[in-house]
């Protein structure tokens, strides 16, 4: 054989080869791209997560097309979910909106039943009722109820305890705070060491007859004694003294803004 036929021979046996390279890269992504598509239909979501990873690392690093719909899908469930918890919202708004009309218009009934009683029993000067943000008070003049420097409940005040007992039936669900207060002028004698004795045992002798009504809850009621800490005005005059020697029967809103529900009467 001739020099030239041997060049030849050498020749196609080593044709050009490179295409190989590319196509088998083609291959393999289709086979990850099939693999993909299969698992979509039969592996959990962990597995799926793992497998998108994979991919996406195979094909360019970036974000894939199976990223891509996993957020889309993830948007859209934050969306739904912020729209339902908006209506939500708004929906409890309304409620408590409607509540808290509700409970003003039952407030606003007792008091009227209230300053009817006390203009019918002429007891304007021994009584007042005072409606605000927290709660409706009531406002018992220290001498329409006991002798001096003593805690029995007079005979007539039982009369106005009954009364009153009897309003606040029809308005059951309400917590009920009977507090005593006194002047700054300093008591002690046998049965009281204290102002804050005198105006804590008075709270409670006068709870105790409200709460003669059995049809009112003991669970929505207690006393508390303030002594002298808690004036209406001066101690300086025999007026003030007066004005501060009281008891008051507070009748506390459960509903108020900002959700805020007031377990204390309001600070005298």
């Amino acid at each position: 054989m001739s020099k030239r036929n041997k060049k030849h021979q050498e020749h196609e046996e080593h044709a050009d080869e490179s295409w190989l390279l590319p196509y088998s890269d083609l291959m393999t992504l289709l086979l990850a791209l099939f693999i993909v598509l299969f698992g979509m239909s039969s592996i959990d979501a962990q597995k799926f997560e793992e497998m998108s990873e994979a991919f996406k690392s195979v094909l360019t690093g970036g974000t894939s097309v199976l990223d891509q719909n996993a957020m889309t899908s993830n948007t859209n469930t934050s969306m739904t979910e912020g729209d339902n918890d908006t209506a939500k919202s708004s929906e409890l708004m309304n409620q408590k909106n409607q509540l808290m009309r509700q409970e003003q218009e039952n407030l606003e009934a007792l008091k009227k039943q209230l300053d009817d009683y006390i203009k019918k029993n002429g007891l304007v000067d021994m009584l007042d009722t005072k409606l605000n943000q927290s709660q409706l008070m009531i406002t018992i003049s220290d001498n329409a109820l006991f002798p001096s420097g003593e805690a029995e409940v007079k005979p007539d005040a039982r009369i106005l305890a009954k009364a009153i007992a009897t309003m606040l039936q029809e308005f059951p669900d309400y917590e009920v705070i009977v507090s005593g207060h006194t002047d700054n002028i300093p008591i002690s004698n046998h049965e009281f060491a204290s102002n804050w004795d005198l105006s804590s045992v008075r709270a409670l002798n006068f709870m105790k007859i409200l709460l003669l009504n059995d049809k009112l809850d003991p669970k929505k009621f207690s006393a508390i004694g303030y002594g002298e800490y808690h004036p209406v005005a001066s101690n300086e005059t025999n007026v003030g003294r007066a004005q501060n020697r009281r008891v008051e029967v507070s009748i506390i809103r459960k509903y108020q803004e900002g959700d805020q529900q007031i377990g204390m009467p309001a600070t005298h």
